[in-house]
């Protein structure tokens, strides 16, 4: 991956979090706007579903970004409270990836996980059409594209988050400390729970966002642990601050320069044989090099 970083880095998005977590708010806006008109069904024109994209709504492809985890709650509005907690949660843990990671890692595997879920929403049709029939098939893809939401995409940062740091402590319900893997281990149980007694759609998305989760691992070269990916990023920071500085200009006297004071001017002295460059305190006070 370290290749195709050197070449790709540069367009990774910065605090790409924060950026999904606007999409959830423009959301919630459009969600209450359709709620406040009594025009219910409107957020199905945002979903992701793949039979719609194939005839002409290709939008979908990125409207689905904007319909918030746990839209299917008929609280998620009315708890306001909460919903702000669990922004900022995700808020937190994907800007600590990313500083762990790095930028460009980070986007690999948020993006990555949700190119595989459009992937799996597409692969779902063969399956539905052969459970459900010609008839009830176009309905039962509509039902299922709330499914294919970034739920599952955000589960998978916290697992990703609970591999990176298992000994760090949450306050549980707000005042009972427990470390994150295992918060991590009962996500993952409680995973092959749902997709044991969920739907078609729950189980593509549930495998969605753990081949998200197992891939990236699967596939970092040298199979490097999160653990030991988290000391080679702390160890490359240590480093780049460790090296000297390179700088344009310094004093031949008091050896300042433009890291020292911005505001200092440096200038060249004719009179001394050889590239001697003085600051405004010593250009005219020095003894001149012959």
């Amino acid at each position: 991956m370290s290749k195709f970083e050197r070449k790709f880095g540069k367009y990774a998005i910065k605090n790409l979090t924060a950026k999904l977590i606007g999409c959830y708010v423009v959301g919630y806006i459009i969600q209450m706007i359709l709620i406040s008109q009594q025009k219910f069904e409107g957020i199905l024109w945002l979903t992701l579903e793949p039979n719609s994209i194939l005839h002409g709504q290709i939008w979908r492809l990125v409207s689905w970004l904007l319909i918030p985890p746990g839209i299917l709650s008929t609280d998620s509005m009315s708890n306001l409270f909460f919903t702000l907690i669990m922004l900022y949660f995700y808020y937190s843990i994907g800007t600590s990836l990313e500083r762990t990671w790095g930028t460009y890692r980070y986007n690999v595997y948020l993006l990555g996980g949700m190119l595989i879920t459009i992937l799996a929403a597409f692969i779902s049709m063969p399956v539905v059409y052969l459970q459900y029939g010609k008839e009830l098939f176009a309905l039962r893809m509509l039902e299922g594209s709330f499914f294919f939401s970034t739920y599952y995409v955000n589960m998978s940062i916290f697992l990703a988050f609970a591999a990176t740091f298992p000994n760090a402590q949450v306050l549980l319900m707000f005042f009972i400390p427990i470390k994150v893997k295992w918060m991590g281990i009962i996500y993952a149980v409680l995973l092959v729970y749902e997709a044991w007694m969920g739907n078609i759609f729950t189980r593509f998305a549930i495998g969605a966002s753990l081949l998200n989760f197992g891939l990236f691992y699967l596939s970092t070269r040298r199979h490097l642990s999160p653990a030991q990916i988290k000391r080679r990023m702390v160890y490359k920071q240590e480093v780049r601050k460790s090296r000297p500085k390179i700088t344009g200009h310094k004093c031949a006297v008091c050896g300042r320069t433009e890291e020292d004071d911005p505001g200092l001017e440096f200038r060249f002295c004719s009179k001394c044989n050889g590239n001697y460059e003085y600051c405004q305190d010593h250009l005219f006070t020095h003894e001149h090099v012959k």
